[in-house]
């Protein structure tokens, strides 16, 4: 895969596919706030290298699910302002996507300035799924610049115009993020120093379906906590309560709990569940063994037990991958699994990877700091269908090379 280092960018345009898929909260007088500009900040090597080698910075990047709608509590702009104090510069807003305004503000940059696109979604096109659509519109975004860094591993295993249809068109190379996250994901899958633990949380077994079944004959240990613990509870004949259950998956559980069986793999399920009677912050909560769960309770944590558990079976990883939240850890009451199995990761002696989306957001709002990890992924999606052992899209089209 070409890199950055592969590029002549001084004085060129050059096209940055990130993600900026960042969550906004109501602030004062409606505008909108970032809570966690985590992303935002992972996109900044990549940003900070081409600036520092003179090229005209373009970055394209998509807000929530608009479907080809203009809606302007979708905007980027607060994404525009939160780039711009990071970096120390003003970032400017192209109110268009394509077309000759954007085309003539991008003729008016200067080395080293930055220009980000609306939210790309904003048309229909960015997401169809009739290639000749996509095409059409990654046409109009090529013909703004003359190089395109991918650079958003949030979307690589997404078809879309800005992420593969793009990159067929102009000389493409990996950005900072997209080489870092595909070398640590590649390495889990060839050759993981071991122990290998994988800690799995989360809602839905039906998420994670494919990442258990490619890493039953990987790891060491697979640890199951979440939402999705209550199916494979429930698959040992347990009484669940209330509790998150996919009845229609059992089947399934049972047959990759007979595979780790099979294949001499430690699969740990929650002993103790810290339920409530209701899936609210105020709820009654106690903490029972995991086969003891009351009708019309529910779990929404794992408990002590399960913790010391967890912990005891991270202590010696030398490489560990966590993905998925132990409980409902934006409440109080339900956080606590969260915290304890992300300070086991954060203190294992080797490789800790936390695979984006929840697990990554769970981080920061707990407080711990992002150094304690060897590496946390940007990318839920991306990151599970790596694990899965899938072709991601807009990896294979920088393979290909452009």
């Amino acid at each position: 895969m070409r890199t950055l280092d592969d590029l002549e960018v001084d004085g060129k345009v050059v096209l940055v596919r990130s993600d900026f898929n960042v969550p906004l909260a109501d602030g004062v007088q409606g505008a909108k706030v970032i809570t966690d500009d985590g992303r935002i900040r992972a996109s900044l090597p990549t940003i900070e290298y081409l600036r520092a080698h003179g090229a005209k910075v373009v970055i394209m990047a998509h807000l929530g699910r608009p479907k080809g709608v203009r809606k302007p509590e979708l905007s980027l702009a607060p994404v525009a302002s939160r780039l711009g104090d990071l970096l120390g510069i003003q970032v400017q807003l192209g109110t268009d996507i394509t077309g000759p305004v954007t085309a003539g503000l991008i003729s008016a940059l200067q080395p080293g300035d930055v220009l980000l696109l609306e939210n790309l979604r904003f048309d229909a096109r960015e997401t169809s799924k009739e290639a000749a659509e996509r095409q059409s519109l990654a046409g109009e975004l090529a013909a703004l610049g003359e190089i395109y860094v991918s650079d958003g591993f949030g979307v690589v295993h997404r078809e879309q115009a800005s992420v593969t249809d793009i990159a067929r068109l102009l000389p493409a190379a990996g950005g900072r993020l997209v080489i870092a996250e595909t070398e640590v994901f590649r390495s889990l899958l060839a050759n993981p120093a071991r122990p290998y633990v994988v800690v799995l949380g989360g809602s839905k077994v039906s998420d994670k379906l494919g990442v258990i079944g490619n890493l039953i004959g990987r790891v060491d240990r697979l640890l199951i906590g979440g939402g999705m613990a209550f199916t494979f509870l429930a698959a040992q004949g347990y009484e669940v309560g209330d509790s998150l259950l996919e009845a229609d998956q059992i089947d399934q559980v049972k047959g990759f709990m007979a595979q780790a069986k099979d294949a001499g793999v430690e699969l740990l399920l929650p002993v103790d569940v810290v339920i409530a009677d209701e899936f609210s912050a105020e709820a009654k909560v106690q903490c029972v063994p995991s086969d003891l769960i009351p009708t019309g309770w529910r779990g929404l944590d794992i408990g002590p037990k399960t913790a010391a558990l967890f912990t005891s079976k991270i202590a010696d990883a030398q490489t560990v991958v966590w993905n998925g939240p132990m409980g409902v850890f934006e409440m109080p009451p339900f956080a606590t699994g969260t915290q304890k199995v992300a300070e086991a990761v954060a203190a294992a002696p080797g490789v800790s990877v936390v695979g984006g989306g929840d697990s990554a957001a769970a981080i920061r709002i707990l407080g711990l700091p992002e150094s304690a990890f060897s590496h946390i992924s940007t990318g839920g999606g991306a990151s599970l269908e790596f694990l899965e052992g899938k072709t991601l899209p807009g990896i294979t089209v920088l393979d290909e090379g452009h």
